[in-house]
């Protein structure tokens, strides 16, 4: 696990290594065990190193035999075994046992096709000074981040904004898209950031740079896509259910492939329930879990985690998440670099901060309740259009049902599904999810600060390539391509390197994901019931009390806590003094949403959230600079 970055003189002059270093030192976090960095004239790679695989000859930058290719990569290849061996048959040296070395010679072979040879997480660049060519890619979820900057005059990359931000010539512009899309959503979809010069490559994509022509090319090489609806697998549920544990465990084999000790993220919920099972009986060493929970009983799993902890017997460790955790809201701030309103990044913030303490690389669970239908949306996908019409006539009785604080409470889901029901397919399993709608957006933004294009497009383009598939399919590959991969991935990275701490997630691995697309929809979501084939599949693994357990998800008590110990941070940093001194938002409507929700005349506590996130992060990344670590003329580093 590493934190990269690459800078490009598009002038053919010599790279500043000056600028180089220090777009390398503001991800000291990512890689605090050593760094490096190569500079072959007009183009500069560096590298922080996380130590995990080949702990003495794994650093980076890569450079192969002759000098020609130099590889610096973020993530894990846990097939590189096997490539190397397979390199090695036909005449590749090794000079290490990294997985770093494996891609410098895969490229060799294949160009800039290696990546889809590679099963892992990883974002990577490979400068090829023979054929003058920058090959920079993602894996095909997204994983590891890669962002970049190219307009003309410049070109650089790096695994997280605030390496860009370092640049003196990068431009702060707010994305006015962007900032409509985080609105919508709680995060920024890829290709956009926040930043209007800036942008994110997209999951299974690559971009080729040649000096020559100056031009960069960004290319899909890889999808993860449901099948036809007329070519899902066919079986009955034990056989699959026993296909489907057998590929989970060879992917947490795969996983658990490490020279430091590897530790699981444990919830509760059945998704890292399994993987807690599966670790500890792969595993040779005791397995250490570590787990988080909430005073609120309706947001507490910890009874859970509890019971699979005793029964694999791991070296459990857990913490209780109060509302004192609250300060720690502008640290998480810094680390996403962009606006990031997903609340549940405070959890597990502190999971992280908790298993850092004790392992470099823990096993997580994102990607199981995309890919087996987790979600009670998909629930409701199956069940509105039978019932559209008569949640349109019920809709004024259910608005009017008390507001509660408790977790998914009934009025909530109620509230939410009569309002997204008669909706057309697609905009329905958005509008049960989305934060501020297109009518509250323009209330909400001041004229001349909202954007010229529709969030919704994303998802409609997402939608439109999985034509043919069934409906069900369709709505979790919306989820795995914007929600997963924009989401919850870019959380679960964020969060664990902000502590130096690699996670990796076996349900995203393509021996259990190619498995779940082929899936019919009878075997994730039936009735009231979800994730079906998995809770069969890992029944054997697990206590009945925890493969029965309804899914709770990992958020915090927003509504209550914005009503109490929240409310001076709230009142502070979207006053109408800060909110007209920002000049994004209109502060009367930001004061009525205030006002009703400490009334208890409806539950804003998402949107208020949402607001406050990106008040704190205009103050800290545009008002007064990006946060972090301070560079100075050669590159050192110091506390900001």
């Amino acid at each position: 696990m590493c934190g990269i970055a690459g800078l490009v003189a598009l002038d053919g002059t010599d790279v500043d290594g000056d600028v180089l270093a220090g777009m390398a030192a503001a991800l000291l976090h990512r890689g605090p065990d050593s760094g490096g960095n190569v500079i072959r004239g007009p183009v500069g790679l560096a590298a922080r190193r996380l130590a995990i695989i080949d702990l003495e000859g794994g650093s980076q930058p890569l450079t192969n035999e002759d000098g020609r290719v130099h590889v610096v990569q973020n993530g894990e290849i846990y097939n590189h075994r096997e490539i190397q061996a397979r390199l090695e048959a036909g005449g590749h040296h090794f000079r290490t046992r990294s997985d770093t070395e494996a891609m410098a010679h895969l490229y060799e072979e294949r160009g800039p096709a290696f990546v889809e040879d590679l099963r892992g997480m990883f974002a990577v660049a490979v400068w090829d000074e023979r054929e003058r060519r920058l090959v920079v890619a993602r894996d095909r979820f997204g994983i590891k981040p890669l962002y970049y900057w190219h307009d003309g005059r410049h070109l650089a990359f790096a695994s997280e904004l605030k390496a860009l931000l370092r640049h003196p010539d990068f431009p702060r512009e707010v994305d006015l898209d962007a900032l409509e899309a985080y609105l919508s959503s709680n995060a920024i979809p890829a290709p956009l950031t926040i930043f209007r010069e800036a942008r994110k490559l997209g999951a299974g994509e690559r971009f080729i740079w040649r000096p020559d022509t100056g031009e960069l090319v960004v290319e899909q090489y890889a999808a993860v896509r449901p099948v036809p609806a007329d070519q899902v697998r066919d079986g009955n549920e034990a056989e699959l259910a026993s296909e489907l544990r057998d590929r989970l465990r060879d992917s947490v084999r795969a996983h658990l492939i490490s020279d430091v000790p590897v530790g699981v993220l444990l919830s509760g919920g059945i998704d890292s329930t399994a993987l807690t099972a599966l670790a500890a009986e792969e595993s040779s060493e005791r397995v250490k879990t570590f787990s988080v929970g909430f005073e609120e009983r309706s947001y507490d799993e910890l009874h859970l985690a509890r019971l699979v902890a005793k029964r694999y017997g791991t070296e459990h460790h857990e913490l209780m998440v109060r509302p004192d955790a609250l300060e720690l809201l502008p640290a998480i701030v810094d680390a996403f670099d962009e606006p990031f309103a997903d609340s549940s990044a405070l959890p597990t913030y502190l999971v992280s901060r908790l298993a850092a303490e004790h392992v470099k690389v823990a096993l997580s669970g994102e990607g199981g309740d995309e890919l087996f239908g987790g979600y009670y949306t998909y629930v409701a996908d199956l069940l509105a259009p039978r019932v559209s019409l008569l949640a349109r006539a019920a809709r004024p009785f259910v608005e009017r049902l008390p507001t509660s604080t408790a977790k998914v409470s009934f009025d909530y889901k109620a509230k939410r599904f009569v309002r997204a029901a008669h909706l057309p397919p697609l905009e329905r399993h958005l509008g049960w999810k989305e934060i501020f709608s297109a009518a509250e957006r323009d209330a909400l933004l001041l004229p001349d600060r909202r954007g010229s294009v529709d969030p919704v497009a994303v998802y409609r383009a997402r939608y439109a390539g999985s034509e043919g598939a069934s409906p069900l399919a369709r709505f979790q590959d919306v989820d795995i391509g914007v929600y997963l991969a924009d989401d919850l991935l870019v959380k679960a990275d964020r969060v664990s390197m902000a502590h130096s701490l690699e996670t990796r997630v076996p349900f995203l691995d393509p021996v259990v994901a190619d498995f779940a697309m082929a899936l019919p929809d009878r075997h994730k979501v039936r009735r009231f019931t979800q994730k079906r084939l998995l809770r069969a599949a890992v029944a054997p693994l697990l206590p009945d009390e925890v493969r029965t357990a309804k899914k709770q998800g990992f958020s915090i008590p927003l509504a209550g806590w914005i009503r109490g110990p929240l409310r001076p941070m709230i009142r502070d940093h979207l006053s109408a003094d800060t909110l007209r001194r920002q000049g994004f938002l209109e502060p009367t409507v930001v004061e009525r949403l205030i006002q009703r929700h400490e009334a208890g005349q409806a539950d804003y506590g998402r949107q208020i959230w949402n607001l406050l996130v990106f008040t704190l992060w205009y103050e800290r990344y545009v008002e007064r600079g990006a946060p972090g670590v301070e560079v100075g003329a050669a590159g050192e580093t110091a506390a900001a």
